[in-house]
Order: C-alpha cells, then structure tokens, then sequence
C-alpha cells in the first residue's frame, strides 16, 4: 500500500498548522514571548503550511510533486537551519551567551534590512533560553526535529514521484 503525494502533503500541512497552534497557545495562553529565531521560525513553518496545502489542493502529477517538493525541502531546510543556530545559542555556556537585543519588531521597523538579518542570525539571550521542555527538548530542539521530518518527506516524495514517472517514460 503506498499512500498518495496528495495525502502526504495534507497530512504535513495539517502537521504545520498543528505546530503553529501549540505556538500561538504558548505564546497566547502560557505567556511566552517568542523570540526572533522562533518568530523567522514561524516563517518557516507558514511557508511549509502553504506549499503543503498548495499540493494537497492540486494534486499535481509526478513533476508537479517533485516541483513542490523542492520548494518545501528549501524552507525545511532554512527552517532547519535557524532552529539548529537556536539549538546551538542554547547550548552555549552562559558566559557565552550573547546578549539580549531589540525584538524583531523593532529592528525591522528601524534598522536597514541587512544590519536586521545580521543581528537576527547573531542571535540574542533570548534564544539561548529555554522556557518550555517536552521529552526533555525544549522548543528549538523540537523544531529541529520536525523540519527535518518535513525536509526528509518532501525529499521521499520527490524521489518517489521521479521513480513513479520513469516506467511511463519508457513506453
């Protein structure tokens, strides 16, 4: 029994909007301001939501497939990218933690975009602190874990859709 690419990308983009759920709770209702990695995080996560959802709506053939699989597999990675920058701030001895820096609000609206990218990946004590734990990961560690779920899925479905199409090529 395989399951579709449709099925796939409606279950990772139900899987998205499940993540953003649980952080727009702890940021509403458990009273955790995210911090700049989380929110570009969010980003992330946002883009993944829409590519998913995208292919589910489609349902494109195998290029289709392979094409949005592409795309997710380049924010999954950015996403991998920053969470595993926030996972290594936490990490870092306390002596070595930067320290906190305006939010993100405030550097977009003030500062050029560059000097804003420069210090958003730089980091801030903020991201180096952990607030929440489940299973012993706390949220960046967790983020990690799934971007690189959805970074592995849209690669399997992208291969899978090349190897699915090559029978009908040759005939």
């Amino acid at each position: 029994m395989t399951i579709a690419p449709r099925t796939l990308f409606a279950l990772a983009a139900a899987a998205c909007a499940l993540l953003l759920a649980c952080g727009f709770y702890l940021q509403y209702f458990d009273n955790q301001d995210p911090c700049p990695l989380c929110l570009v995080q969010r980003g992330f996560y946002f883009g993944l939501l829409l590519v998913f959802a995208a292919g589910a709506i489609h349902a494109p053939g195998a290029t289709g497939n392979t094409v949005y699989s592409i795309v997710a597999l380049v924010l999954a990675a950015g996403g991998a990218a920053v969470a595993g920058r926030q996972v290594w701030l936490q990490h870092l001895p306390p002596d070595q933690v930067p320290a906190c820096g305006p939010d993100l609000f405030f550097m977009l609206e003030n500062l050029p975009l560059a000097r804003t990218l420069e210090k958003l990946f730089k980091g801030s004590g903020q991201c180096a602190e952990v607030t929440w734990t489940f299973l012993s990961l706390s949220i960046a560690e967790w983020s990690l874990v799934w971007f690189v779920l959805f970074g592995l899925l849209a690669l399997w479905v992208a291969l899978r859709g090349r190897r699915d199409a090559a029978p009908l090529q040759s005939r």
